[in-house]
C-alpha cells in the first residue's frame, strides 16, 4: 500500500517508510528487506528547488544531479558538486534524491539479506564483524560495522551544513548520524521529515575537490572516499576544510587533518603529513586493515588536486 501526502504534515502524521527518488528503497523491497507502508513524497510541493540568499538552500526532494551539474552550485560549491557528480550512476544520479542520499540504508550484505539478522533489522548482533567483513569500518566506532553509505552527507560535512526537519529547528548535519546506535542509519525519528539542507555562504578563494577509490572504475560503492577544501594565499593554507566516508559507521569530518594543514606551505610535504593525520585513531577490523591505507593515499590525493584548481 502506498499514501501519497499533500501536505507536510500530513507526510509527519503517516506512519510508513517514506520514498522519495525511491532508487534504493525498490531494491529493498524487492529483496524482502522492507515491507509495509510506503509514504512517497512525490506530490509534496516547494522541495525540489534550490533557493538562493546569499547562500544554498537545497530542498530535500532536488535531484542528485541538479546538484552535480547546476553551474552556480558548482562555482559556489565545488566539492560537493563534484561528490554528486561522481556517486552513483547517471541513471541513479537523475532520480535519486538529495534527502533520499543522506537517509539512505547501509549496503553490507548482512543487511541486504532477507534471512539474517542484524542490529538494523531488529537484531542483537552484527553478524559482520564475526563474518565477512572486506568491506566494513576502519574505524570502529560502534557496535554495526557497516561504513556509512552517504556520499553527500560526508560532503555536506565538509561544508558545515544544517538540516532542516518539518516541525524542528535547524541542526548540523552530523547530528544525523550517531555511531553508537547501532539499530538506525540515521537519527530521524518516526514523523519527522527531511525538507531540506542549508548551506553557509561560499568561501571566497576556496579551491575544492572530491576523490574515490573504489575496486573498480565505474558504478560502484567507494572504498574510501574524500572531499576537501583548501583557501591558499601565498602559498600557504589559511582555510581548511577535510571529510571522509566508507570507513566508519558515520561520515567523518577530520578536524586533526584540518589542524595540521592551516597555516602550513600548500605541497607534497604538507599533504604527506596530513595524510598520516587522517588514519590516526584507526582501529581496522581483522580484514579491513588495506582501508587505512586507501585512506592516507584517498586524503593525499584529494588536497593535492584541491590546492591545484582554480579559486572560486
Amino acid at each position: 500500500m502506498i499514501e501519497f501526502p499533500k501536505t507536510l504534515d500530513e507526510a509527519a502524521a503517516a506512519r510508513g517508510e517514506i520514498r522519495a527518488g525511491g532508487t534504493d528503497l525498490q531494491e529493498l523491497r524487492r529483496s524482502g528487506v522492507s515491507r509495509g507502508l510506503i509514504v512517497d513524497l512525490r506530490d509534496l510541493g516547494g522541495l525540489d528547488n534550490i533557493e538562493w540568499d546569499g547562500a544554498a538552500k537545497i530542498g530535500a526532494l532536488v535531484k542528485v544531479s541538479t546538484i552535480a551539474e547546476d553551474r552556480r552550485m558548482q562555482s559556489s560549491y565545488p566539492g560537493l558538486a563534484q561528490a554528486a557528480g561522481d556517486l552513483a550512476t547517471p541513471q541513479i544520479r537523475a532520480v535519486g534524491t538529495v534527502g533520499g542520499n543522506l537517509l539512505q540504508r547501509n549496503r553490507c550484505w548482512y543487511f541486504r539479506h532477507p534471512a539474517t539478522s542484524c542490529y538494523k533489522k531488529g537484531g542483537s548482533s552484527c553478524p559482520a564483524r564475526a563474518g565477512n567483513h572486506l568491506y566494513s569500518v576502519a574505524f570502529d566506532l560502534g557496535p554495526c560495522v557497516a561504513p556509512h553509505p552517504s556520499t553527500l552527507g560526508m560532503a555536506l560535512l565538509a561544508y558545515e551544513a544544517h538540516i532542516e526537519v518539518h516541525g524542528r529547528q535547524p541542526r548540523p548535519v552530523a547530528d544525523l548520524y550517531d555511531g553508537s546506535d547501532p539499530h538506525h542509519d540515521h537519527q530521524l525519528g518516526e514523523g519527522e521529515v527531511l525538507t531540506g539542507v542549508a548551506l553557509l555562504p561560499p568561501v571566497e578563494g576556496e579551491r575544492a575537490a572530491y576523490f574515490r577509490a573504489t575496486s573498480r572504475a565505474y558504478s560502484e560503492w567507494p572504498l574510501v572516499e574524500c572531499v576537501a577544501r583548501l583557501v591558499m594565499e601565498e602559498g600557504e593554507i589559511r582555510f581548511a576544510r577535510v571529510a571522509v566516508g566508507g570507513v566508519a559507521n558515520v561520515p567523518l569530518r577530520l578536524a586533526g587533518v584540518e589542524e595540521a594543514l592551516v597555516a602550513q606551505p600548500a605541497g607534497i610535504e604538507t599533504f604527506e603529513q596530513a595524510a598520516d593525520v587522517a588514519a590516526e585513531g584507526a582501529n581496522p577490523l581483522p580484514m579491513t586493515g588495506y582501508k587505512v591505507r586507501l585512506l592516507r593515499g584517498t586524503v593525499f590525493e584529494t588536497l593535492n588536486r584541491a590546492s591545484e584548481t582554480d579559486p572560486r
